[in-house]
């Protein structure tokens, strides 16, 4: 015998449930930004080994060969920092002809807030400050965390003072040399920008203030 479902149970079914087994599918969340997150495993991968970096600037290009033997912790934070693209878009805010260009303070506050304190700790001086060498800038021991500088020319003073090159321009020196020079050095012995107003407002405050400025359109590490 025939039986009939009331219209509305079957209104009820469709409506206010779906069938065992049937859930509605979710979008997963998408990863969590390893910038934001500096203490993260993400951020402290083994350095494999000697490595390049390619930087394409708004001046050209240049590459950078990283030897880890000569600065461990050094060479560690940067080989993280890059592979995650940290200094895409950064500046090159503080250019002094004759000395150093300096880099690494990020376009967005908020990276930069949370990496202004994440410091690492001194690595020996095995190498000196020649020309096309690579430093961490720092404000005493220990205060290493994301700024970088390129030695314009030999600046062996800087070594008793525990700058500790990890890595050396081998390509591109002419586009370093290249890199905007025009604002000098940080205020009182210049015109350039102000560390901590970059760190508070990024990238709006050096577009408007110091728009010649090159900048890195994009660091990546090159294949072995």
């Amino acid at each position: 015998m025939l039986r009939f479902v009331p219209f509305v149970l079957l209104l009820a079914l469709t409506v206010g449930g779906c069938a065992p087994g049937l859930g509605t599918s979710r979008t997963p969340a998408p990863p969590a930004n390893p910038l934001l997150q500096p203490e993260s495993e993400a951020m402290d991968a083994e350095v494999p080994g000697p490595f390049k970096v390619l930087f394409e600037t708004t001046a050209g290009d240049f590459v950078l060969e990283v030897e880890p033997e000569l600065a461990p912790v050094g060479a560690r934070r940067f080989y993280n920092l890059v592979r995650h693209g940290y200094y895409d878009g950064v500046r090159f805010f503080r250019v002094v002809p004759g000395f150093v260009v300096q880099f690494g303070l990020h376009p967005d506050p908020e990276v930069s807030g949370l990496w202004r304190e994440q410091r690492i700790p001194d690595d020996s001086v095995a190498t000196s400050n020649l020309r096309g060498m690579v430093s961490y800038a720092m404000a005493g021991p220990d205060t290493r965390t994301v700024q970088l500088f390129i030695n314009l020319v030999d600046n062996t003073r800087l070594d008793d003072s525990g700058f500790a090159p990890f890595a050396r321009v081998t390509g591109g020196m002419d586009t370093v040399d290249r890199l905007h020079g025009g604002y000098g050095d940080s205020p009182p012995r210049g015109e350039g920008p102000v560390q901590d107003r970059i760190t508070a407002e990024g990238e709006d405050y050096l577009a408007s203030e110091f728009p010649l400025l090159d900048r890195i359109v994009r660091a990546r590490i090159l294949p072995e």
